[in-house]
């Protein structure tokens, strides 16, 4: 029901709620990458990130001396140490069969197949007792159950940042990102004005053309650019994958650019032609700055799509060491099976810093720049 001054509070609860919800959305992965990437290594592949804060328990293996190397202490033959490497942890249990970790309570002695016992502590301290001397042989695997409290590292994060080839991985990224975001911008630009103020003959068609091309995946065209490109002798190279971001990102950028250009007042220009500024003059002086904001929303998007590429470099690119992007060295450091989650959120994170401070330079901006010319158009 609407009230007076004709608002509907229903529809704006509706509405805040939405909004509410695709920002937890957004938000409650990002936070989990962000935990993970901090977490220890053994604790993170075996419980979520929701569980940092808590202990958690493990199942640990660990191998003893030789029984060779055991000592004699009143009477017997030992040997002593401790089954956590880090000396860190609470064992509950333990076992001397991976069958069952936790056959024994700790401070029990568990008998053993060579006649001797094991006794594990809370501690993790162990000892293994002889009544003679035991035959040379391999030390005996315990296994323990244990509960051990949260461990933080930036172990993941040196990992990635000092891992051989990043930085220049990281140079070649900016060669590609820098240009293949200028460049459709400014041929964008005078496109969507042409498209928006001048008038010739099958521009209905040409914008009509355009928007259809937002529609088409890029997919189908990787493979012929790839043999154009190889025959014209550009293949494999950085003015390939540039003039390929270019061709991709256009449709997208003339659309948004010319609605935005379009819903200018049309007095202005009028003006300028009367005083007898021509067409590039008006484009120049007065369209250019008053499209600061959608060509801003245009540099984020552009940037953030080819920031995180990796398709279109590794078609256009390749493997090569010397024009490997941040994108593809980062799928290097995961291995052939990708099950190193350490690495993978850590350099998540690593991957995302350069396009957050794009975003937050040009955040009030990108709005203005998309729902300009929404209502209006020319």
């Amino acid at each position: 029901m609407s009230t007076p001054v004709g608002s509907r509070p229903a529809l704006a609860w509706v509405v805040n709620i939405s909004v509410i919800l695709l920002v937890a959305l957004w938000t409650l992965p990002t936070l989990g990458i962000l935990v993970s990437s901090l977490r220890d290594k053994d604790q993170l592949a075996v419980s979520g990130w929701w569980t940092a804060l808590t202990s958690s328990e493990r199942n640990v293996v660990a191998r003893a001396a030789p029984p060779e190397n055991a000592t004699l202490e009143a009477g017997r033959y030992v040997l002593t140490g401790n089954v956590f490497e880090d000396d860190s942890g609470k064992a509950v249990g333990f076992g001397i069969s991976s069958r069952d970790p936790s056959a024994f309570a700790v401070g029990e002695s568990a008998e053993l197949r060579d006649g001797g016992t094991l006794t594990v502590e809370a501690n993790g301290d162990y000892i293994i007792a002889y009544a003679e001397q035991p035959e040379p042989g391999r030390g005996q695997r315990i296994f323990v159950s244990s509960v051990e409290p949260p461990r933080f590292t930036t172990e993941n994060y040196e990992n990635v940042l000092f891992s051989e080839g990043l930085g220049k991985s990281f140079i070649n990224t900016m060669t590609v990102t820098i240009p293949a975001t200028v460049i459709p911008i400014l041929i964008a630009a005078y496109a969507a004005y042409a498209l928006a103020w001048m008038e010739f003959p099958g521009r209905a068609l040409l914008l009509a053309a355009i928007v259809g091309l937002l529609v088409v995946p890029l997919q189908m065209s990787l493979i012929p650019l790839l043999r154009l490109y190889n025959t014209v002798g550009i293949g494999k190279s950085f003015i390939g994958i540039w003039l390929a971001h270019t061709g991709f990102g256009l449709p997208l950028a003339i659309y948004l650019l010319r609605n935005y250009m379009a819903g200018l007042p049309r007095e202005i220009i009028e003006s300028a032609r009367v005083d007898g500024a021509s067409d590039f003059e008006i484009f120049r002086k007065i369209i250019l700055p008053l499209s600061f904001p959608a060509l801003a929303s245009f540099a984020i998007f552009q940037f953030l799509w080819v920031w995180n590429d990796l398709l279109v470099a590794t078609v256009f690119l390749g493997n090569n060491e010397e024009q490997l992007v941040l994108t593809g060295r980062l799928r290097e450091l995961l291995g052939s099976r990708g099950g190193n989650w350490e690495i993978l959120t850590a350099s998540a994170f690593v991957a995302i810093v350069v396009p957050i401070l794009v975003f937050f330079a040009l955040q009030r901006y990108l709005v203005r720049g998309l729902l300009a010319g929404s209502v209006k158009g020319g």
